[in-house]
Formats: C-alpha cells, structure tokens, sequence
C-alpha cells in the first residue's frame, strides 16, 4: 500500500524521533509513506491566529501538492497539522467563493477530495489489530500504560471522524494488540497547555501538573502520545513539578509509534528512545524490551 506523508514542521526537527519511529513502523507493516514533495507549513496556531485566509491557502497549497502525488490517501502524524489540512478541504468544499479566493491566491486548482488521516487512526482502522498483531516479536507484556491523546487528536470528533472526542478508544486497542497493559484514566483528553509553554508557562505548568499527578497516582510506568506537543510539555515538565509536589517524578512520556517499533522488533535507539528528556530505556531494560 502507497500513501501520501504529510510529516510537518515539528517532525522535522525537534520531534524526529516521531518521524523516524512512523516511518519505520509504516515500512514493517507493508506501507510505503511517500512524503509530499514541496511540503510547507499547514497554517497551525500562529498563521490561524493572525489570518485566517492564509492558514487556510497554505494548507490548500499542501492540499495541491497532495494531488499531484496520484494518491487518494495522505497519512498525518501530527494532530494540528492532521486537523488544519482536513478543516481547509472541508471549508473549500463547503464555500464556493473561499476556495475561489483561495485558487486565486495559491494560484493552482483544488479538487479537494482527499483522504485526509491521522496515523493513529489510519493504523488502527485502515491497518487494523490484526495486521499489527501479526507483526509483534517482542510483546510488551509487563508494561502499565495510560494513554494520553490530548486535545486535538480527537476532538471534536464531528471534525477528527475516527474516535469518540471525549473517550477515546483507538491507541489503548493499538497497545493492546502490543501485549501491554493499558490502565483506565480520567485524563485521557485533558489540555496540557499545547503551544502555550512560552506564552503561558505557568497555565501550562498547572495542566500539566494535574496529569502527572494523576499518572503518578495510577502507578504507571509510562504515558503513551501520540502528539509532539503533548510530548514535549508532559516530558519537560516534570522535574519542575516534582519539586512542586516535594516527590519523584519521572514518568516516561512515549510515542505510540516507538512502542508499535519496539514490539515488531526494532532498536530502541533507532526509534529514538534515547532522545527523551526522561529516560524510558532503563524502564524497557528493566523489562526485558530494550
């Protein structure tokens, strides 16, 4: 199977071990990401907040890019992009004289009939259980897991189509299948601040705060993400937290797609498990995974 790759700004740099660990996982389950070619900024958070029409135009030029590819599918780690692109096709569906506007303004023509998917659900329904359980070598049995999917992955899920916005369901099926132990939480779409961490650090501190607490308490060994963000604020967070709550905190914060990689098989250090703030290598060491 060929699909279309949409990796994004962040995947590029600061969240590459998501990039790399979706790559290789797509590559042992017999799918052949094809990235976009001429790929740009999806118009996220800051373009979105300052012009709407160009938020709007550079997903549509992304959009363009995706239609030239002859595929009719195109896979999307990151949840802001993954919902930026979709909301863009359905608002040049749906208004005849914005997608004028927007041709006009990329200068190119839009059909705007994609597939647009997040990987997570592209994984779980198009994929399926039975395809990745087929691909483990390496059950992660013993592992307590919570499954953290955020704000954007899911909600509202009139818009994400492929979950329930308020308790979703796909990623602890996903880990399941992996052998793992997935614990029930009521934190599972709870806000961790997102791209508020330097305009609002001390409201991202306090969500985040909340979470941990929360994971700490159910005693797991590790929250799984499936958005870089969520990622990186729950992962940098918590030696400042700790010192606030006077206890331990250093609970691993993982990629869904590193532990899908790590149950088929693959290095941790490939999928870029040493590049975490805490370090979830002495966990898998301890049992037995790494």
């Amino acid at each position: 199977m060929k699909v279309s790759y949409y990796p994004g700004c962040s995947l590029e740099v600061t969240a590459k071990p998501y990039d790399t660990s979706a790559q290789q996982v797509c590559r042992s389950l017999g799918v052949e990401l094809e990235e976009v070619p001429q790929w740009c900024c999806c118009g996220s958070s800051p373009a979105l907040k300052m012009d709407g029409l160009l938020s709007t135009a550079l997903s549509a030029q992304n959009l363009v890019h995706i239609e030239g590819q002859s595929v009719d599918k195109v896979v999307i780690p990151c949840p802001f992009c993954f919902r930026r692109l979709l909301s863009a096709q359905e608002e040049i569906q749906a208004d005849q004289d914005l997608k004028t506007t927007v041709q006009n303004v990329i200068q190119a023509e839009i059909a705007g009939q994609l597939d647009i998917q997040n990987l997570l659900g592209f994984l779980r329904y198009d994929i399926g259980l039975e395809s990745i359980r087929e691909k483990v070598v390496q059950p992660l049995s013993g592992l307590r897991l919570l499954t953290y999917y955020g704000c954007y992955l899911v909600k509202p899920s009139g818009v994400t189509h492929y979950d329930d916005g308020e308790y979703p369901v796909s990623m602890d099926e996903v880990l399941q299948a992996l052998g793992a132990e997935v614990l029930d939480w009521d934190f599972k779409t709870e806000c961790c601040g997102a791209g508020l961490s330097l305009s609002k650090t001390d409201t991202v501190v306090e969500l985040t705060r909340r979470i941990m607490r929360e994971a700490k308490f159910k005693e797991a060994d590790a929250l799984v993400v499936a958005c870089q963000l969520c990622q990186a604020n729950l992962d940098m967070r918590q030696e400042e937290i700790g010192k606030a709550e006077d206890t331990d905190m250093a609970i691993p914060i993982i990629y869904f797609t590193q532990l899908m990689g790590l149950a088929f098989g693959l290095p941790a250090k490939q999928l870029g498990l040493n590049h975490h703030l805490i370090d979830p290598i002495s966990l898998l060491k301890s049992k037995g995974l790494a």
